[in-house]
């Protein structure tokens, strides 16, 4: 049926008859395109200009595969902003769905304004703040990262789209967690990347998976060494050094770290990018300071920070020196590291409390660091509906997902240790099998 649909002399045209039969739902997403010899065939046109338009099509996040893989539309819709799908919940249930930190811990954006005079910001200055910059690259080398300049952009996943652009092209696999956060996902749809999935567990990556994964040669590494979304795992000492001898076999592919809640994590940073040619470490301020700063601070090896601000350069040039005075502020000021000092040691108690009382009924949780707690289970959908029953709203895992199996994730920022019991127990009810009554 596809080919009837898809017309055209040049690669432009015909990428843009598979976008309007996508739009206009004449073809759904999931189909999978003409072997290209064949589209070339019936269009009278040179393979070549078929694979050019199907590198299009990746390239705009509407089609993903190649070679002998096929090539398979993803779908028009755009891409969600994460877990921002799962954030409005049915009125009266507890969210621990969305993935925010509990507003009690954030520092007060309103006595940081007062604290500083934003003065008059015109073009030709530097892009960076120096003070953030010098602040944050004080805050990586306390985290034993070695020093190197740093970026600021416009939260994490800003700075690894321009990271990613600058070391991949459309069709490349990236070596990714699995699972992971919805938003990198949709972040490589976008750019015509393929996920290549490694498992992870409390902690960090598996060393077997990650090496299978890497047998392909792949431009980028992508990975979270506390704190992970949504398993909560961390990197561990132990951990770390055999996968640093897994990743010297790659020693020209990008290591991306992202770092989200580094002030807010609960455990030590043990940071891969030692001896890395190209390295970057992401810190976005959102878990901690605020999802709506939407500031993040990137360190790397110089030729790799270069990159990034030049790809900054020729789009939004800079991010707002208002917004860099604010974090500056709000993340340099005493009062708030010993808010962010006790939000850590909360966020550590309520998780800890929900993974004990899950472990009481015999139900696995993972939950090393952080504030999200993953569980695994036999049936996602009938676990969340008996949830929502009970009061409850968590997050599906499907979003998070590639290849590994079923679970939900539960964000426990705001979840009280007396409350704990109670949802383990309503989960636990919600997930075991109903018995049948006999007709």
């Amino acid at each position: 049926m596809s080919r009837n649909v898809i017309r055209g002399r040049s690669a432009a045209a015909i990428a843009s008859s598979i976008e309007q039969a996508l739009n206009s739902s004449t073809i759904a997403g999931g189909h999978r395109l003409p072997a290209i010899r064949a589209l070339a065939a019936t269009l009278h046109v040179s393979p070549v200009t078929v694979a050019a338009a199907y590198r299009l099509l990746r390239s705009r996040g509407l089609a993903s595969g190649s070679g002998r893989r096929g090539t398979t539309l993803r779908g028009p819709e755009p891409a969600a902003a994460g877990p921002l799908r799962s954030e409005r919940q049915p009125q009266g249930l507890v969210d621990l769905a969305s993935g925010n930190p509990d507003p009690a811990f954030l520092p007060s954006m309103t006595r940081a304004l007062r604290s500083f005079d934003p003065g008059t910001r015109l073009y030709g200055g530097a892009p960076e703040s120096p003070a953030l910059a010098a602040f944050a690259g004080t805050e990586f080398v306390t985290d034993k990262i070695a020093s190197g300049p740093v970026a600021v952009t416009s939260g994490s996943l800003d700075a690894i789209e321009r990271l990613l652009r600058e070391h991949t092209r459309a069709g490349d696999q990236v070596a990714v967690e699995d699972p992971t956060f919805p938003a990198l996902l949709d972040l490589l749809a976008s750019l015509g990347l393929t996920p290549l999935p490694f498992g992870v567990e409390d902690e960090g990556p598996r060393p077997e998976s990650l090496e299978r994964a890497l047998v392909t040669r792949v431009p980028a590494v992508v990975l979270s060494p506390r704190a992970q979304n949504p398993t909560g795992a961390a990197i561990s000492e132990g951990r770390a050094a055999d996968l640093r001898r897994i990743l010297r076999r790659r020693p020209e592919a990008l290591l991306i770290e992202i770092d989200d809640s580094a002030a807010v994590a609960g455990v030590p940073l043990v940071t891969l990018t030692d001896q890395r040619k190209y390295w970057a470490v992401v810190r976005s301020t959102s878990k901690w300071l605020g999802p709506d700063l939407r500031v993040a601070v990137t360190t790397g090896d110089p030729v790799t920070i270069a990159r990034l601000q030049r790809r900054q350069l020729v789009s939004v040039r800079w991010v707002s020196h208002l917004l860099q005075n604010l974090t500056m502020a709000l993340w340099s000021d005493p009062s708030s590291g010993r808010l962010l000092a006790r939000a850590a040691e909360v966020y550590g108690e309520r998780r800890t409390a929900l993974v004990e009382a899950l472990a009481g009924l015999n139900v696995e949780a993972h939950g090393r660091s952080g504030f999200n707690v993953w569980i695994p289970v036999r049936e996602e959908t009938a676990t969340v509906q008996g949830l929502a029953e009970r009061g409850w709203a968590v997050a599906p895992g499907e979003r998070f997902r590639i290849q590994s199996p079923p679970a939900v994730r539960v964000t426990t920022s705001a979840l009280q240790p007396a409350e704990a019991k109670r949802f383990a127990a309503d989960l636990a009810a919600a997930v075991r099998p109903r018995a049948t009554v006999p007709a």
